[in-house]
């Protein structure tokens, strides 16, 4: 059995693949979160890539949508389609488009995703279906730390809370950076723990990069009564290739072919970091 820092590192790979070849793209915060969701994919996620739509899957819902080169990535090396296909991302008639789109027929998809700030809501919604249909699977829902700038995702949050909706946990990538820069700049979101804690969620502070210690969140929201969970997860954008760690400029930059090599060079030497 493959360990997460090897699935990670396929992940990571088929990424940065996957872009040089589409020549555009969201390359950051893909690979910052590639081991969350190796971890999701692999370990947490009740699903089934053979029966997409089985009906007591857990649901992920991709609320930042730019990041679909990692859901992809991820959906690929578990099985729901040929690796081969991501080589198609972002060209005309792929169902790999730029933000996921359920009409395009890929399996995996829950959401629609390009809008930010709808995911936590359209996730909120299907948590709360399924308590009314005493159903016991359970949604996920990644957000973007620079998404919460965004009004309606407050308002999931206090909903969420309200409506006791213990069955859904939310995933904030925690990177620090946005498009324009550095997220607190931008628009002050700390002490973003506190703020999470005040609308009444369970909030765990996490490292996005320690496996172990994702794996130990994700079972404590699984046991919490009573309240919706959110994972802070701090993570560094570009994880991975060094020469673009924490570099806001790699936000929505794609490598070229000339540079993947060197960038998979740099992959393959931070294989099993610490």
């Amino acid at each position: 059995m493959k360990t997460f820092y090897e699935q990670a590192w396929q992940i990571r790979k088929l990424i940065l693949e996957s872009l040089a070849e589409a020549g555009s793209g969201h390359t950051g915060s893909s690979l910052g979160l590639a081991d969350v969701f190796a971890v999701l994919y692999h370990q947490v996620l009740h699903h089934n890539p053979l029966n997409p739509d089985w009906e007591e899957r857990d649901r992920l819902v991709l609320s930042i949508g730019h990041v679909a080169p990692v859901l992809y990535a991820t959906l690929a090396h578990a099985g729901y389609f040929p690796v081969e296909e991501l080589k198609t991302l972002r060209k005309l008639g792929s169902r790999l488009q730029g933000h996921p789109g359920r009409d395009f027929g890929l399996p995996g998809i829950e959401l629609s995703a390009g809008s930010l700030g709808q995911g936590l809501s359209v996730a909120l919604g299907m948590a709360m279906a399924d308590k009314m249909d005493n159903k016991h699977r359970r949604t996920y829902c990644i957000l973007g730390d620079g998404e919460l700038q965004e009004g309606s995702v407050w308002e999931a949050i206090m909903a969420a809370s309200h409506h006791q909706t213990d069955n859904l946990c939310a995933v904030v990538d925690r990177n620090g950076l946005q498009i324009d820069g550095p997220t607190e700049q931008v628009m002050k979101l700390e002490s973003l723990e506190d703020r999470w804690k005040s609308f009444g969620w369970n909030v765990i502070s996490v490292d996005g990069h320690d496996h172990a210690a994702l794996m130990n969140a994700f079972e404590s929201a699984q046991k919490m009564k009573g309240k919706p969970t959110v994972l802070l997860a701090k993570t560094i954008m570009g994880k991975g290739v060094k020469s673009i760690e924490n570099d806001y400029h790699w936000h929505g930059k794609a490598p070229s072919k000339e540079q993947l090599e060197g960038f998979l060079n740099e992959l393959n030497k931070s294989r099993y970091y610490d």
